[in-house]
């Protein structure tokens, strides 16, 4: 078979499995989990393109990230679909194939293997732990930037075949339009290093591993090898560069915009030896992806063998691949792909939540795909019946990839399947036990939404937004000091908790206490400038003080957050009434 045709049936292959397994997303809705952050209640997302929108992608660091080419992903989708969840859902399939194409043909174009190229691009298309970030919209920017990693390393392989200036902005160029769609591609200019050494072999040292070159390179004289790395490292210099501009800049904003204590993400003890389980972790979900689940439960405390068995694990693989890097540079790589890729979210820097979640592994575990597709078919290499046995584990591998990843896919349907799956696969799972209260409050089945909040608050006491959602539920049900005792417990445990002194405000309010209730609203404001609900409310307890000036005010900013509440607008028109009746 010509390579011409391998590559066609390859494609078609990548092409209808990844829409055979996710096409039911069609009917899938948006999930309570940021989508609403991300499309739904999102005004600029809302509004499709907009000049006010383009502005608003590229100045705003929303959810603590700059990513304005995300934004203007979701902008697209509305401007074309609207809110048609199926159809949002559909382009984050689209873009997911496209980026199992690009992985193909990356690693054809550099290694001459077809097979395994298309092994690894397979993987990553139909893995189960990849469910996440192509059937969450609001990981659209995992998505994102791995469409533009993949073709930053094309633009590469093509500079490296003829070296210019033009070739290396291009690269440079899709460099840093990755990084507009999620940082975690800083890392992307040591990958390039690592591909430098296998398999493009633009180191000066090392036997050849390329299956379509001479093995039989000649040694060179040390100094020379080390003026040869030293020249591929300083070929990127313009990339670290910007690596580091982008991290002081994230420094800056950390500090300026949220006024944070850098000492706040220095890891802990805890976090440095969770990230060494999580390393571990990560790779026994790709070899057993059973029980995959959205979100998983954090540890509060580790084992102290856990841990010191998962770092002697790392380093016994890390040794054995550097022992073998001569004869098998591919083990050597496609570990440390994984390792540096991970590091920006297994928890060494606390910038974000880094909790153990499967949409992290969608750019590291091609690495571990790389250290399959090439080293098993070398460990059969000389077996009798090698071939008919990797022929049949590739295609019960595949098979086996396929079924659960389409069985996987069935759990993000809704928020209420999501998060009941999670609560059953998962134990002491307290932050999905209070998404499946809300999306259960949100169908009205307030009862067993009850029960989860609780359960929440049972597993973890200091769940503030548990207590939050509960108190909501209980005042809605007229337990009003029931409530009081839970929004007052949320604000102990989390003082800056906006929304929790907004509704604890309300609940004031109806029981006349309306100067505690102000300043409830108030400290609500202080926080949060742009709450419009606070706002609102603000509005209705001053205006029954009589303070109808400073009500109208109130009410006008609301309405100024968000144009079009109705609430707002009412009470508006009322207070401007009142106002003009009185002397």
């Amino acid at each position: 078979m010509t390579g011409y045709r391998s590559e066609i049936i390859v494609s078609l292959f990548l092409i209808v499995s990844v829409f055979a397994v996710y096409w039911q997303v069609g009917d899938h809705e948006f999930i309570i989990l940021d989508d609403d952050d991300y499309v739904t209640e999102n005004r600029h997302v809302q509004a499709g393109w907009t000049m006010e929108g383009l502005a608003w992608a590229f100045t705003t660091r929303f959810h603590r990230h700059w990513h304005p080419l995300t934004w203007l992903s979701h902008m697209t989708d509305c401007q074309f679909f609207g809110l048609d969840a199926g159809w949002h859902h559909l382009s984050s399939v689209f873009l997911h194939m496209a980026n199992s194409l690009l992985l193909f043909f990356v690693f054809r174009r550099m290694t001459g293997a077809v097979f395994r190229s298309g092994f690894v691009a397979a993987l990553f298309a139909l893995h189960p732990i990849h469910v996440e970030p192509v059937a969450w919209v609001a990981d659209r920017k995992d998505l994102l930037s791995a469409f533009f990693w993949m073709l930053t390393i094309w633009a590469y392989i093509h500079y490296t075949e003829r070296p210019g200036v033009k070739r290396y902005v291009l690269v440079f160029a899709a460099f840093i339009l990755g990084l507009m769609a999620k940082s975690i591609v800083m890392t992307l200019p040591v990958v390039l290093l690592l591909m430098d050494y296998w398999p493009l072999e633009r180191f000066e040292f090392g036997p050849a591993a390329r299956e379509d070159k001479p093995k039989n390179r000649k040694g060179r004289h040390a100094l020379y090898q080390k003026a040869a790395a030293f020249r591929l490292v300083w070929e990127k210099a313009l990339f670290f560069l910007v690596v580091a501009a982008f991290g002081v800049a994230a420094i800056v904003v950390m500090q300026t915009t949220f006024n944070t204590n850098l000492y706040k993400y220095l890891p802990t003890k805890l976090h440095m030896a969770i990230s060494l389980i999580y390393y571990i972790s990560y790779i026994g979900k790709m070899l057993y992806p059973l029980n995959l689940a959205t979100p998983y439960p954090d540890p509060h405390m580790v084992q102290l063998w856990h841990v010191g068995g998962a770092g002697l694990l790392l380093l016994g693989i890390s040794f054995l691949v550097f022992w073998q890097r001569r004869r098998y540079p591919y083990l050597l790589v496609g570990w440390l792909w994984y390792l540096v890729t991970l590091m920006p979210v297994i928890g060494f820097w606390k910038m974000g939540p880094h909790k153990l979640a499967d949409r992290y592994t969608y750019i590291p575990l091609v690495g571990l795909f790389v250290i399959l597709a090439w080293g098993v078919p070398d460990l059969v290499k000389g077996w009798r019946y090698g071939r008919m046995a990797l022929t049949m584990l590739t295609a019960s591998v595949l098979l086996g990839c396929m079924m659960g990843t389409w069985l996987q896919v069935g759990h993000w349907k809704d928020s209420i399947s999501l998060f009941r799956h999670a609560v059953h696969v998962t134990g002491d799972n307290d932050v999905a036990h209070n998404n499946l209260g809300v999306a259960l409050s949100q169908q009205r089945h307030f009862k067993e939404a009850i029960h989860h909040y609780s359960e929440a608050i049972k597993i973890n006491p200091d769940h503030f937004k548990a207590h939050n959602n509960l108190g909501l539920r209980l005042a809605e049900q007229g337990r009003l000091t029931e409530a009081i005792h839970h929004y007052s417990e949320a604000i102990k445990i989390n003082p800056d908790y906006a929304e929790a002194h907004n509704q604890l405000g309300i609940v004031l309010s109806r029981q006349g206490r309306l100067t505690e209730a102000i300043g409830h609203f108030s400290e609500a404001l202080n926080i949060d400038p742009s709450y419009a609900e606070a706002h609102n409310n603000m509005g209705a307890g001053l205006a029954e003080q009589g303070r109808l000036e400073e009500a109208v005010n109130h009410f006008s900013e609301a309405l100024k957050i968000r144009p079009g509440y109705a609430a707002a607008q009412k009470n508006l028109k009322a207070s401007q009434r009142l106002r003009g009746k009185s002397p």
